[in-house]
């Protein structure tokens, strides 16, 4: 049986309605990443939460030791599941989420969370550069609406945009519903 882990990337309260960057549907991504966490839980996989924590308290969001840096109560880390913090976007840089999945004989992860164009993104291709059979639970992953050369795109836009080429050639994408029906 494969060694499976699930990643929950910067599920943090910044990022929910009353924080300081909302990102699209957050309360719906954090519910559909606590069923997974469940799930998890009722399995035995490895659970890893990660954290971004920005460097300066002049930072728009995440500035240390803030309430909107922490982990969101909907997915709240249970006793002995680790907690990762990050400072990039990519969530093995600079951590050691790595040498935990190696260590544990991880060979599949899951990954949800925010910002599907950012850190979603990196740590997807990051953990199939390493070798990881990778499944993002798309629509356990919120994205930001953003714009780009005089183009505005919406949340949604961005989120198709950067769920298409992960599931070409770096993860299988799929719904909450039907990795847990797997």
């Amino acid at each position: 049986m494969t060694k499976r882990a699930l990643i929950l990337v910067d599920i943090q309260n910044d990022y929910f309605a009353d924080g300081l960057w909302p990102v699209a549907k957050m309360q719906e991504v954090a519910g559909n990443a606590a069923r997974l966490l469940i799930h998890a839980r009722a399995t035995g996989d490895l659970i890893l939460h990660v954290r971004h924590e920005m460097a300066s308290d002049q930072a728009p969001f995440f500035r240390p030791g803030t309430p909107g840096a922490e982990i969101n109560p909907t997915v709240a880390p249970a006793e002995g599941e680790a907690v990762i913090t990050k400072a990039r976007p990519n969530s093995f840089h600079g951590t050691g989420l790595l040498d935990r999945l190696r260590a544990a004989g991880v060979e599949a992860v899951t990954i949800c969370g925010a910002m599907s164009q950012m850190c979603i993104d990196a740590t997807a291709r990051a953990a199939a550069d390493f070798g990881f059979a990778v499944t993002v639970a798309e629509d356990a992953c919120g994205a930001k609406e953003t714009s780009f050369g005089g183009v505005a795109l919406t949340a949604e836009q961005v989120h198709a945009a950067f769920m298409a080429p992960l599931a070409m050639s770096y993860a299988k994408v799929m719904q909450t519903k039907d990795l847990l029906a797997d």
